[in-house]
């Protein structure tokens, strides 16, 4: 008789989309080694939740008021190291997942992932591994030959790329401020530090890089 239990993955939720959360709450419910513990709504809040819940991996969204989901990987790397994070993001992996892999991520999914892809990835990362899709891996592995020929934008931190996208999209530093709820210098003082790492001159020449990129659409 085989006496060995196997406890359920669990698992917390951080996104300000309720729709998202809907969804992967029912791939959760649907999965029947997984357990939701706590879904919140942004970043502060998860972060207050932390301490008092039980949990082994944090679905962590990029984008969301007050902290974005690159401060609270940061904060939860430090203060949670047990605690196994998975990025989820609008954005293609090229454009984020190096960085966050970097800065301690155990996995990056896009949110048009297949929800079997995101429960391979809770199970490995769950399991003490690092979750890369393959589609990642094979660029990753082709990038290798080409290694001395550094983007411009991969200087950048997941946050200073997020402006530099929304910059290549053409918004104004004020309307990227209201988006982000930062201050309009505080958004300025990322434009200078993105035009140092970049060595580009202006937004005109952001713009162009963007596109010629694929960075925007």
């Amino acid at each position: 008789m085989n006496n060995f239990i196997t406890k359920n993955i669990r698992i917390i939720i951080a996104d300000d989309h309720a729709v998202v959360r809907k969804g992967l709450v029912q791939i959760i419910d649907e999965t029947p080694d997984m357990e939701l513990i706590y879904q919140a709504g942004d970043g502060d809040e998860v972060l207050e939740k932390l301490p008092g819940l039980d949990v082994d991996v944090l679905l962590l969204d990029i984008n969301m008021p007050g902290q974005t989901g690159w401060e609270v990987m940061q904060k939860v790397y430090n203060d949670h190291p047990d605690i196994k994070v998975v990025i989820l993001s609008v954005s293609s992996e090229e454009n984020y997942a190096k960085q966050f892999y970097k800065a301690g991520a155990a996995g990056y999914l896009t949110k048009d992932s297949a929800p079997e892809q995101l429960v391979e990835a809770i199970r490995k990362v769950a399991d003490g591994g690092i979750y890369i899709s393959q589609n990642f891996a094979e660029k990753m592995v082709s990038s290798l030959s080409s290694a001395s020929d550094k983007a411009l934008h991969e200087n950048l931190s997941p946050r200073e790329l997020q402006i530099f996208c929304m910059i290549g999209a053409g918004k104004t530093l004020t309307e990227i401020a209201k988006e982000l709820e930062l201050g309009v210098g505080t958004v300025g003082t990322y434009r200078s530090r993105i035009l140092a790492k970049t060595t580009l001159k202006n937004n005109a020449q952001i713009t162009n890089y963007a596109f010629k990129n694929n960075l925007v659409q």
